[in-house]
């Protein structure tokens, strides 16, 4: 079965703390960050080894490994989100829609151990970057296709919302 398009706007994590998973935008330190998503990382690969990964909860339901697939492909393209706000002067993003990507890639056909170290290099690859931000960047802008603004701290915050709050979608 399809899954549902994910139409949500996601941004109001920014101002307020997310009911499903209780992430905390304003919590989060940035100086922290590089370990944060190690640590989400590491959590993922936990949960690419279980027996079920293939395993949809429910229909319309994405799997364990769906939603790795998914954090993987988070981690690249904000990486490269990233990079343009650190190098250019206030890019417009391009748009990505998640929902087709998963289709397009085959999401629930993938190898979760080549999912595992495409993930860890990803993740690895965005936190890089993130240490590597001055105190001067952080203030430095971005915007996507639909008007909504960002910092890098601003977009760093909510970025992490995104595989944080699948984890929680994956302990079931």
């Amino acid at each position: 079965m399809a899954i549902e398009k994910d139409t949500k706007d996601w941004t109001w994590v920014l101002d307020r703390t997310c009911p499903e998973c209780g992430y905390e935008a304003g919590s989060v330190s940035m100086w922290r960050l590089p370990s944060l998503i190690r640590a989400n990382v590491a959590s993922w690969l936990e949960v690419l080894v279980t027996p079920d990964v293939r395993r949809r909860p429910q229909e319309g339901t994405w799997s364990p490994l769906e939603y790795a697939c998914h954090v993987r492909d988070v981690f690249q393209i904000f990486d490269q989100r990233l990079q343009m706000m650190l190098t250019e002067n206030d890019p417009l993003f391009p748009n990505w829609d998640q929902d087709d990507t998963a289709v397009q890639d085959r999401y629930w056909e993938q190898d979760p151990v080549l999912v595992s170290r495409e993930l860890l290099a990803a993740g690895d690859a965005i936190a890089h970057r993130f240490a590597a931000v001055t105190d001067a960047e952080w203030e430095r802008p971005g915007r996507r296709s639909d008007g909504a603004k960002f910092t890098v701290d601003s977009f760093a915050r909510y970025f992490l919302h995104d595989p944080v709050h699948h984890l929680n979608d994956v302990k079931y």
